[in-house]
């Protein structure tokens, strides 16, 4: 599947709509971002069955406002629309790899759990 172009109209449906979603998140001057774009495409083209996309921060900056990125490139890996990865940087291809291996490995009722418990702990 090709690579996504995450704006302001489409993020919701897109992220909501499919099971494991990677965002990139990036800007055309930023070299670290230019330089991650292969590895991104090549991971992407590894893993049919998940949808790849890329935020431009320039253009959609209520998109990274809402998000509160502040380094770019950023990963975001959301799973059945929960953030369950976010990292500022670059990773090698081997490490971004493996992240996508664990999202999609996840068991997502133990996550939901995991969420609620934390949830339930703070309001006590």
């Amino acid at each position: 599947m090709a690579v996504v172009e995450l704006t302001k109209d489409n993020f919701e449906q897109v992220v909501t709509g499919n099971a494991t979603v990677v965002v990139d998140y990036w800007a055309p001057w930023c070299g670290p971002c230019r330089g991650f774009a292969p590895v991104f495409e090549r991971v992407s083209e590894k893993h049919p069955d998940v949808v790849f996309a890329k935020v431009n921060t320039d253009d959609e900056q209520e998109i990274a406002g809402h998000f509160q990125i502040r380094s770019i490139p950023t990963l975001m890996v959301f799973r059945d629309s929960i953030i369950v990865f976010s990292q500022p940087g670059a990773m090698p291809e081997g490490a971004f790899e493996q992240v996508v291996a664990k999202a999609k490995g996840l068991d997502m009722d133990e996550v939901r759990r995991k969420m609620a418990e934390s949830e339930a702990s703070d309001k006590a």
